[in-house]
């Protein structure tokens, strides 16, 4: 069974690696490797899988995705292995606060949907693998990608209870009050109808 506590010194070294692994911004740099430009100056301006997908190209868009889950799920495993299970909670935590608050881009961020899920499938990923099952399900009903992510961060304390003993449900609770601070545009645009469908440009 991991340990479960940390000292404080060893907590502040995995919140700060935990926030430099998340503030990698894969979508800005994918979007340069594939040719596409820069991504703050495509669709939302946002630098998330979501707007990748604006430019056309679906092999950036998924790699988009794929990579700022695994940046996600690396600050945990990392965390998990080197220290204990309070540092990969931290790590993970931070790792979503680095690509909300990348410093690189004046903490311009994307809204954390990918890394959100990938912190989840390596920290509890019972509860990350019914998030994504939510995010899934609410995509294909309504194609809406914000509605759907709203939806898969706000089940996750709820999986978090029903899958697990409950020791990841405050962070739950907390990633998911950041996702939804971070699509306030998007849930002000969901009640007023004139949120885009996924694909939208």
């Amino acid at each position: 069974m991991p340990e479960l506590v940390s000292p404080t010194s060893v907590l502040i070294l995995w919140a700060v690696l935990g926030y430099l692994l998340g503030s990698i911004p894969f979508g800005i740099l994918l979007s340069r490797a594939f040719g596409l430009g820069d991504l703050r100056k495509v669709g939302s301006g946002n630098i998330g899988a979501t707007n990748v997908l604006r430019t056309g190209n679906k092999k950036a868009a998924a790699a988009t995705l794929i990579f700022d889950g695994l940046k996600g799920a690396a600050a945990v495993l990392l965390a998990r292995y080197f220290a204990a299970e309070d540092a990969a909670q931290l790590a993970s935590l931070l790792a979503f606060i680095g690509h909300c608050f990348p410093v690189w881009l004046g903490f311009k961020g994307g809204k954390g949907v990918a890394t959100f899920l990938g912190v989840l499938l390596a920290l509890v990923w019972p509860v990350g693998l019914a998030c994504c099952a939510t995010w899934l399900v609410m995509a294909f009903w309504k194609r809406i990608s914000s509605l759907a992510a709203l939806a898969a961060a706000a089940s996750s304390s709820f999986w978090a209870v029903l899958l697990t003993d409950g020791t990841a449900f405050f962070l739950c609770v907390a990633l998911t009050v950041l996702v939804f601070i971070r699509h306030g545009g998007n849930i002000r645009r969901l009640f007023a109808g004139t949120e885009p469908r996924i694909g939208q440009k």
